[in-house]
Formats: C-alpha cells, sequence, structure tokens
C-alpha cells in the first residue's frame, strides 16, 4: 500500500502562488475591483476616524518616518499623499501618453469633444464654487477642489451598473478622464507650488534626462529605473514643487507605440502599466484614501456642508458644475463644430456620464488638503464635502446610467429575439412591423446628422442628403 503523501501545509497570509499572484494581478487591473477597494478604504477610515478608537487613527496617521537629514522626515498621511500618489499619477501619465500617441486624442477632430468637455468640466466646477463663495464671503481659496474626476471610481462605477451601455461610453469617459487628469496636474504644479528650491529641481530634471536617455537607448531592468525614480521623486519633493508631478512625467516618457518590425506585440509603455496597475489600484490609491478621508463626521458636521460657503460651493461644483459643464460643452462643440457624437450614443448617455465625473474623490482630496494646508479643521470639513458631493453625484449618475443600461437591454434583447427559430433575428425579418419601426429609427437618426451637417457646413443644397 503506498504511503499517503504529505499534506501541504498552507501559511496563512503566506506568499501566494504563481497561478494566484497571476488571478490577484489581473483582478486588481479591472476598473470594479479598484474601485471596490478605494470604496472600502474609504468607509473604513470614516469608521476608524468616528469610533472611540479615533486617536490612534490619529496617532497612525501623523506618525512620522523617513531621513530627515534626505528631507523626507514625512508623516504617514504625506508619504500616502505624496509618495503613493506618485504611483498613481505615473500611471495616469503613462495613460494619457498612450491617448496622445494612439488613441482618441491623437486625431484632434476625434478629441475635440472629450478635450472641451474636460475643460468645460472643470472651468464651470470653479465658476460654481467661486460664485457660491462670492455671495457667501468665503475663501476662494479651494476652486479647484470640485474640478476634479476619479477615474477608478468613476469607470467602476460606470462597469458595475453599465452591462449594456455601448462601449464608445466608457471610451467617452476614459478619454474624458485622463484630459481631466492633466489639467489637474498642470493645477497642482502652477497653483500649489510656492517657494521653490532651484538647487533641487535642477537635479530632479537632470535625473528625468537621464530616465529619458536610458529609455532611449532601450536599457532595461527595473533594478535601474526603480532606484532612480524614487531619486527624482526625493528631488521633486524637496524642489517645492509636488512630488506626484515626478511620476506623471515619468509616465510620459515611456513610448506608447509598437515597432511591428521588431516584432513587438505590446508597447514597454503597455507593458509597464500592465505591471504597475495592481500597485496603483490594490495599494497606493486605497492607502491614500485611508489616511485622507478619515474625517471627524457627525449631523452638525455634515449640516455645515451645506451651509458654509467653501464646502457648498465643493459640493455644487461636483454635482452641479460638472453635470453641467461636461453636458454643455459636448453639446456646444456638437452643435458648432464639425465634431459629432459617437453614432452609438444619446444625449442622455452624455448627461449621465457627465453626472458620474462629479466623482471627484482621490484627487479632489489632494487638492482639498494642498487649497487648505494651513486650517486643519476647514481642511477636513472640506474634505467632508468632497465625500458628500461625490456620493450625491454617484447616486444621481448610477440612477441615470441604470435607466439607460435598461433601455438598451431592452433594445439588445429585441434585436436578438428569434422566436420562429429561422436562425434570423425576427427584428431583421421584413414582415415583423418592428423591423420597420427600427428602420425607421435609424433613417431618421441619419437624417438628423445630415441636418445637423449642413447647418454646420452653412447649409446643403436642396435633395442633397449630405456631404459626401
Amino acid at each position: 500500500m503506498p504511503a499517503p503523501a504529505p499534506r501541504k501545509n498552507h501559511k496563512v497570509l503566506g506568499r501566494l502562488s504563481l497561478p494566484e499572484r497571476t488571478f490577484v494581478a489581473d483582478a486588481l487591473r479591472t476598473e470594479t475591483v479598484g474601485g471596490v477597494l478605494l470604496l472600502a478604504a474609504a468607509i473604513a477610515a470614516l469608521i476608524w476616524a468616528n469610533t472611540p478608537i479615533r486617536e490612534s487613527y490619529e496617532s497612525v496617521r501623523d506618525f512620522h518616518v523617513g531621513p530627515a537629514s534626505l528631507g523626507l522626515d514625512l508623516s504617514i498621511e504625506h508619504w500616502a499623499a505624496d509618495g503613493l500618489l506618485a504611483v498613481f499619477f505615473f500611471v495616469a501619465g503613462i495613460e494619457l501618453k498612450r491617448e496622445l500617441v494612439a488613441g482618441d486624442l491623437r486625431d484632434p477632430r476625434a478629441a475635440a469633444l472629450p478635450v472641451v468637455a474636460a475643460l468645460s468640466g472643470m472651468a464651470v466646477p470653479a465658476l460654481v464654487y467661486t460664485l457660491v463663495n462670492v455671495t457667501g464671503g468665503g475663501s476662494f481659496d479651494g476652486w479647484a477642489v470640485p474640478t476634479a474626476t476619479d477615474i477608478a471610481f468613476a469607470l467602476a462605477v460606470l462597469a458595475v451598473i453599465g452591462t449594456s451601455l455601448p462601449n464608445s461610453l466608457r471610451a467617452f469617459l476614459l478619454t474624458l478622464a485622463v484630459v481631466d487628469d492633466l489639467f489637474a496636474i498642470l493645477i497642482i504644479a502652477v497653483f500649489f507650488t510656492e517657494n521653490l528650491n532651484f538647487a533641487a529641481l535642477g537635479g530632479a530634471a537632470v535625473g528625468l534626462a537621464v530616465f529619458w536617455l536610458l529609455l532611449r537607448r532601450g536599457v532595461r531592468g527595473w533594478y535601474v529605473y526603480v532606484p532612480l525614480a524614487l531619486v527624482i521623486w526625493g528631488l521633486m519633493y524637496n524642489s517645492g514643487v509636488h512630488a506626484t508631478i515626478a511620476g506623471v512625467a515619468m509616465g510620459l516618457m515611456l513610448r506608447c507605440t509598437t515597432r511591428k518590425d521588431e516584432g513587438e506585440q505590446r508597447s514597454p509603455g503597455e507593458r509597464i502599466e500592465h505591471l504597475v496597475r495592481p500597485l496603483s489600484a490594490g495599494l497606493a490609491v486605497p492607502l491614500f484614501a485611508l489616511f485622507s478621508a478619515g474625517v471627524a463626521v457627525s449631523g452638525g458636521a455634515l449640516g455645515e456642508v451645506f451651509t458654509r460657503p467653501e464646502t457648498l460651493g465643493v459640493v455644487l461644483g461636483l454635482v452641479v458644475g460638472k453635470a453641467v459643464g461636461i453636458f454643455g460643452g459636448t453639446w456646444l462643440t456638437a452643435r458648432f463644430t464639425r465634431a459629432s457624437l459617437s453614432d452609438d450614443l444619446a444625449w442622455p448617455d452624455v448627461f449621465a456620464v457627465s453626472s458620474l465625473a462629479g466623482i471627484g474623490f482621490t484627487v479632489s482630496l489632494l487638492i482639498g488638503e494642498l487649497a487648505f494646508a494651513g486650517d486643519k479643521a476647514l481642511t477636513d470639513e472640506v474634505k467632508a464635502a468632497v465625500l458628500m458631493g461625490s456620493l450625491i453625484a454617484a447616486v444621481l449618475s448610477g440612477v441615470l446610467l441604470k435607466i439607460r443600461n435598461a433601455k438598451y437591454r431592452r433594445l439588445w434583447e429585441d434585436e436578438e429575439r428569434d422566436e420562429d427559430l429561422d436562425g434570423i433575428p425576427d427584428i431583421y425579418e421584413q414582415d415583423n412591423p418592428a423591423y420597420h419601426l427600427r428602420m425607421a429609427e435609424i433613417h431618421e437618426r441619419k437624417a438628423a446628422e445630415h441636418r445637423r451637417l449642413a447647418e454646420v457646413t452653412g447649409g446643403a443644397s436642396e435633395g442633397n442628403d449630405g456631404p459626401a
């Protein structure tokens, strides 16, 4: 009788096997999982900061660690905001580079709608915040807080609710969010940089030049780039420019086009993003949320969110400003230029996504910390306003997306129905009344598009269905 096989010990929280590690990494690359982790971290922070053990939260958050001689004796909260978020912005930089060289932003005509929508979606919330604080006598320092969109949260909501929505809606939101990230980075670099250390800034510039040169020479190996990236980040932090800019700069330097003649299947940018995204979605962003979203919340505090001009401006900027700005900018661009909305989308879809962009969680929290750095109480109130505004925007957009998703699901079911089992969907059979209705809808849509193009181009000759 053969001896029984030895029982394999399984360590709790031990190192995962390769298949398990691959599964976890692939899961973290999906918007749904990343958004759920971000939400879980925010909820954990709120619970931790509003229970009898809140003193331990403050102790951990304010604990300092790091080499003081290098100017990096930072609190855990600052390490999360300045250090870990650099990983998030590194991935954002790669996404932006890919959109610029191989995505919608490469073609100016295709980029017009999402670019104008993103700009309008930042300008209108800033205007809403400013108007609220002009009338209420509040501080203008937080004008940039409601201008940002949290791409992870927004895409996660869209992935969960919009299972039957057109793919072009996700592409529109992704391009919109990438442009939004770019301008949020510019806002941080321009408006939240006060005292510059030119020696450290020059050192960071030299480090970035070396990083770029190594990439162009085709040098490979994480042991080369990771230490260099840490040096660049440290110099950027000490220069006075927000350290996350270093992550964006390095992400933009990566090549995001494939060399078919060399047999490349994926560009270096795609490969590195594939490796780094789980670190960003599974560690960097959730830890930032954990140590930034922990604000004391009570009935009185929530009431103040809607009475104090700074916090009310943030909430209205996210909920109203984002929806009006993005939808209005998209409609005006499609109305008065040659840019057009995708044939797969309708204007109610655009409004639902515009409302979804009001989820400004991660970057809005970061800008809130920078805008009111000298006032801890107001910083916490603004953070509460960001959480409240993002929650309202998520609920409203969720309802709208659910309605639109139900409509598209019904259309899909109608188009796939084959009651006579002849292998041809009933809607495409000539004797089915639904066929004629569907064809009439298609013709009407084409005619409306031609009329719109005729108006933009100054009118079409009589009898002409539109431009060739």
